[in-house]
């Protein structure tokens, strides 16, 4: 895979909900540049869920089956905590 288009992907971040397009848009910002094509598949995959699935994950209120993107939801939520 090419590098990827920060630029599609930062617009891709964009939401309904504020709170995460900051998480979103920031761990993008962070990582953008140096995922590598599995790490990038997984944030798109993350990317294609829900608003309300990703709130609950991201609030602690839920989590999702699929491993990485497990492991995904965690890393973010520990950066946010880590700022």
């Amino acid at each position: 895979m090419s590098a990827p288009d920060l630029g599609a992907l930062r617009w891709r971040c964009r939401r309904g909900m504020r709170e995460l397009d900051l998480l979103l848009e920031g761990h993008l910002a962070r990582h953008g540049a140096l995922m590598n094509d599995v790490a990038l598949a997984c944030f798109e995959r993350l990317l294609e869920q829900t608003d309300m699935d990703l709130y609950h994950w991201f609030t602690g209120r839920g989590r999702p089956t699929d491993a990485p993107l497990a492991a995904l939801i965690d890393t973010i939520r520990r950066e946010r905590h880590s700022l």
